[in-house]
């Protein structure tokens, strides 16, 4: 009889629970940070998210699996000779991408269409990994069924070994906090 109601209840849940595979599309990275001659600004819109979303009546109640991964590269600035010093800084002859593989999330209702996404995971940049969490809001559009992902991460180039990028014989200096802002439409 419990093998009955096993079986019964397995296949009921699996009609209301789907762990539904999701990639970005219309990705937003902006990197900021400062220097001793003006703030900054570097943007890309490449790179690529898969994320197992759990939806349960349209609901998401979990993440099981995120991953992103970004060319270092297709981060771009107003100026190619500080693109040029920051593909140094980060080294990307050797290391083409930077890179989020989630290990545990935690997903919180904010409003019917809202949730707060609270991951942690190992983001790697310039080769070097580090444990670290990101908080983000994501945001369900009804229509198509996507989500609308954003968020923002504070965290200072050495905490990876990236030595901040200096110019004219070091006259110029950049700032070691960056902050990176996000958004990206996450569809089915």
């Amino acid at each position: 009889m419990m093998i009955l109601f096993t079986t019964l209840l397995s296949f009921t849940t699996k009609g209301f629970l789907n762990d539904i595979k999701y990639r970005s599309q219309n990705l937003s990275i902006v990197l900021s940070g400062t220097s001793t001659l003006h703030d900054w600004d570097m943007k890309s819109s490449k790179g690529t998210t898969d994320v197992n979303f759990e939806v349960a009546n349209d609901k998401l109640t979990g993440i099981s699996g995120l991953s992103f991964v970004m060319p270092a590269e297709s981060l771009k600035s107003e100026h190619s000779a500080m693109d040029k010093n920051a593909y140094k800084a980060l080294n990307t002859d050797k290391n083409k991408n930077i890179s989020f593989v989630q290990t545990s999330a935690t997903v919180s209702p904010i409003d019917a269409n809202t949730y707060q996404l609270k991951l942690i995971g190992k983001l790697t940049i310039a080769g070097t990994t580090k444990v670290t969490d990101l908080v983000a809001t994501a945001k369900y559009n009804a229509a198509d069924k996507s989500f609308t992902v954003s968020g923002t991460k504070k965290f200072k180039m050495s905490e990876y070994g990236v030595k901040p990028p200096t110019v004219m014989m070091g006259t110029i200096k950049t700032g070691d906090p960056l902050t990176v802002t996000f958004t990206t439409k996450i569809v089915k």
